[in-house]
């Protein structure tokens, strides 16, 4: 009997919903204190997941939500470069 590999599921920091890993975008701070998105998912550090929607990285920012997931003071550009990479100039 072949064995069936369970889908490994993350919670959305944002909306609190659980989605499939591979849907969701990871938020990674790195050794250095360094916050970026992820997109290889396979970055070095601490990761947090986001879903791939406008509504939840426009709350990210609005609620501080990296600050409260890293437990420390996230610079105002953090998000703005979060914003950036996810709407490419566009949001």
């Amino acid at each position: 009997m072949p064995t069936v590999r369970k889908t490994p599921l993350r919670q959305c920091i944002a909306c609190r919903e659980l989605k499939e890993k591979k849907a969701m975008l990871r938020i990674v701070k790195n050794a250095e204190g360094k916050i970026f998105l992820d997109f290889s998912g396979k970055a070095n550090g601490r990761g947090a997941y986001i879903c791939d929607n406008p509504d939840c990285i426009k709350k990210l920012k609005k609620s501080r939500l990296i600050d409260r997931v890293f437990s420390c003071k996230v610079d105002d550009s953090v998000y703005a470069a979060i914003e950036e990479e996810y709407f490419g100039g566009q949001g």
